[in-house]
């Protein structure tokens, strides 16, 4: 039975414009991806997003504007029944970030990836002149990388709107 599967994403930039990315180990697979996750029954999307931000970087963030809603076909990248939903929004940390990152991608330790059943994930920040499409893994993500890219998104302390 397809379903439709919701996922809430934040864009996180920072005062040294740099974007926080999330590396992952899924099912013995690496991804970059931008931070978030799976909307719940009875959730929100905004409440989706500020969980997902404090359970996987234990940052409290505010929710902001809107940036883009998948509008293609996209099939799950793990599994080929469900179609893949994704909603994009401008984040900004409440309190100044304080996050253990890496400098390099799939930073894990080995323990993180010995098991292929197993999922790990870290963060790391990528400069805005060093950001393109070809830093992150996901279809969706790599389409509002370069709508960021293209609108300039991140011009001094100014965030594009559309």
């Amino acid at each position: 039975m397809a379903l439709f599967n919701i996922r809430v994403y934040g864009i996180l930039i920072d005062d040294q414009q740099r974007l926080l990315v999330s590396d992952e180990f899924i099912r013995g697979n690496y991804y970059t991806k931008l931070p978030g996750g799976g909307l719940e029954i009875g959730e929100g999307t905004r409440d989706c997003l500020k969980r997902e931000f404090q359970e996987e970087t234990g940052l409290d963030v505010t929710v902001g504007e809107h940036f883009y809603t998948t509008d293609f076909f996209q099939i799950s990248a793990f599994n080929n029944v469900d179609q893949i939903v994704s909603i994009y929004y401008r984040v900004m940390a409440n309190h100044p970030i304080v996050l253990e990152t890496k400098s390099k991608p799939f930073d894990f330790n080995p323990s993180q990836v010995a098991d292929p059943t197993r999922e790990a994930e870290v963060f790391r920040w990528i400069h805005w002149k060093d950001l393109s499409e070809k830093e992150v893994s996901l279809p969706i993500d790599q389409v509002v990388i370069r709508m960021l890219k293209q609108k300039d998104c991140f011009n001094g302390k100014q965030f594009c709107s559309l």
